[in-house]
């Protein structure tokens, strides 16, 4: 087993010194015995049994060669990433989260695998994965997997309520988390700040956070579709007592919840794990559903968070690490995948992998119409000061909804065109 720990400082020469990385001309393959490719894979995505599963089968496919899979930390990535594609000692495949493709797409050091989506039946692939890893038409990014939010649900707090089932539509979802805001009961726990919610709300009414036209960006949260998601979430979060001013980190909503007055929050179904361990008496009562949309039968838009794979162009083995890309990205280690993680499958088609566990059938059926961010490699810039939650936190105290739109809207404006 050859799968190692690579702390995020080590120098890039020592990782290449470590791995075996090859000099040898770009997309060029070696003459003799097996080759070794690295792979960069990070920490806590994915088991180490997985991977050893992977490995092995892989490595017993394909003879000629060998993986060296080296686990790197998130924090710093991106510096590490964006210097190892400008190297010509280049990983040969790399895990990024599926926002950064775009980042690392723009410095031309990342292969295009356009030619490869048909094989790899892209078609079928969840468009909130699909669409950040594609930069002006071309495919740098393979899916590999997803999660996005649900509603996580107090099964008791329903029932004591007269209800039967969860809502199917966002109408409906109103008017039951109105009933249940009763009492010492808060209907949904909400926090003012929990954009990536807010998001799926604008898509679902047709908005979008920003929009290119040529070259330039434009924050679009002005857009009447927006501010009509925006509406829905002021709504949605007045049934409950969560805070106007902080995210759902501040405090942590999990522990909000576990007190056991809390009919609904929104997160991924790993979340209700972490409730349980806060108050085990609600073991066995969580519940969940994906966020409704505006027709019974389809689910409402949401955010889609995951990893994509990537090859960097400087990959001294570019055909054999399109293969470990093949391998990942296909139905084996797919569903390998959701039974081993509890993700989300990069293939609509691959939904019933989950369908065994309430929490993760739900984030697959919701995951058929996941989004991500707005495909710009300053987009992280954007979040790292965030005039979204400012312009949410205005609009919850009391502030004109359209002016806070247009002045947050201008920020996202001015940083993604910088």
């Amino acid at each position: 087993m050859k799968i190692r720990f690579i702390p995020t400082a080590a120098a890039l020469a020592v990782a290449c010194a470590l791995s075996a990385c090859s000099t040898s001309p770009s997309g060029s393959e070696q003459a003799a015995g097996p080759d070794t490719l690295t792979v960069w894979i990070m920490k806590d995505s994915v088991s180490d049994a997985y991977l050893r599963r992977f490995e092995k089968d892989f490595e017993r496919q394909h003879e000629d060669t060998l993986l060296d899979i080296q686990i790197q930390e998130w924090d710093g990535i991106g510096e590490k990433i964006t210097a190892a594609l400008a190297s010509k000692d280049s990983p040969d495949v790399i895990e990024v989260g599926n926002t950064q493709v775009a980042q690392y797409a723009q410095s031309g050091g990342v292969l295009d695998l356009s030619d490869k989506v048909e094989e790899l039946r892209g078609g079928d692939w969840l468009p909130g994965l699909a669409e950040p890893g594609r930069i002006d038409g071309k495919q740098y990014g393979v899916p590999w997997y997803a999660a996005n939010r649900v509603v996580i649900y107090n099964k008791d707090l329903f029932a004591k309520a007269g209800i039967t089932s969860p809502p199917r539509t966002r109408d409906e979802w109103l008017r039951i988390t109105g009933k249940l805001n009763r009492g010492e009961t808060q209907g949904i726990y909400l926090p003012g700040q929990n954009w990536y919610t807010l998001a799926g709300f604008i898509w679902e009414e047709g908005g979008e956070l920003a929009e290119k036209s040529g070259d330039r960006w434009k924050g679009s949260l002005d857009s009447p579709e927006a501010l009509r998601g925006m509406d829905f979430y002021h709504r949605l979060q007045a049934l409950g007592k969560g805070p106007k001013d902080s995210d759902e980190a501040k405090p942590p909503q999990a522990d909000v919840f576990a007190q056991g007055n809390v009919a609904q929050i929104i997160a991924v179904p790993g979340g209700a794990r972490i409730v349980e361990q806060a108050n085990p008496a609600l073991a066995g009562k969580l519940g969940f559903f994906p966020i409704p949309g505006d027709t019974a039968g389809r689910p409402g838009a949401t955010f889609t968070g995951g990893s994509d794979l990537i090859v960097p162009a400087a990959s001294a083995h570019q055909d054999a690490a399109y293969q470990v890309v093949k391998s990942l990205a296909g139905e084996k280690w797919q569903r390998d995948l959701a039974r081993t993680m509890g993700y989300v499958p990069n293939r609509t088609s691959l939904a019933d992998a989950l369908e065994d566990n309430e929490g993760t059938a739900a984030m697959a059926t919701a995951a058929a119409r996941g989004r991500a961010t707005p495909n710009s490699p300053q987009w992280a810039a954007v979040e790292a000061t965030n005039p979204i939650k400012e312009y949410m936190t205005a609009v919850l105290t009391g502030s004109d909804p359209e002016k806070a739109a247009k002045d947050a809207s201008d920020a996202i404006s001015k940083t993604l065109n910088s």
